[in-house]
């Protein structure tokens, strides 16, 4: 079974419009075939991103709750005990490296891949993918 990590951002495209990769990612998380993992942090930025003024008609407050409980079924929960710091240049990010790494997940999903490819430490095996390359490369 397939490992990532699902970056908000993913999460708040795949909600707010009616198809493109971003909600193709999250289906397939929904439909047990890829396996998100999260952390503490990471959890705290989905709660956060409930209350947050980003969301389009597309979905209502309880659908976004419901979808978020299933992803929490979904997923497996890490525990990061080692904090690779410094490592990118915005330090809101490291959080995503970090968990990637304690759990062993095959990618980052993003939009944000510049941003997370800059670190100053690399790790081979992570891929740091859009939604639309991960579905393409790691199908």
């Amino acid at each position: 079974m397939r490992e990532i990590v699902l970056d908000t951002n993913v999460f708040v495209s795949a909600l707010r419009s009616g198809g493109g990769a971003s909600r193709q990612v999250l289906r397939r998380v929904l439909q047990g075939h890829v396996v998100p993992l999260f952390g503490n942090a990471l959890w705290q930025e989905y709660e956060d991103l409930l209350g947050r003024d980003v969301w389009t008609p597309a979905t209502t407050a309880q659908e976004r709750s419901q979808v978020l409980a299933a992803l929490a079924q979904a997923g497996r929960w890490v525990h990061v005990y080692f904090g690779w710091r410094p490592n990118l240049g915005d330090e809101g990010d490291n959080h995503l490296i970090e968990l990637a790494v304690a759990g062993g997940a095959q990618a980052v999903v993003t939009h944000n891949v510049r941003d997370l490819r800059r670190g100053e430490l690399a790790w081979p095996h992570l891929r740091i993918l859009t939604p639309a390359q991960y579905l393409e490369e790691l199908p």
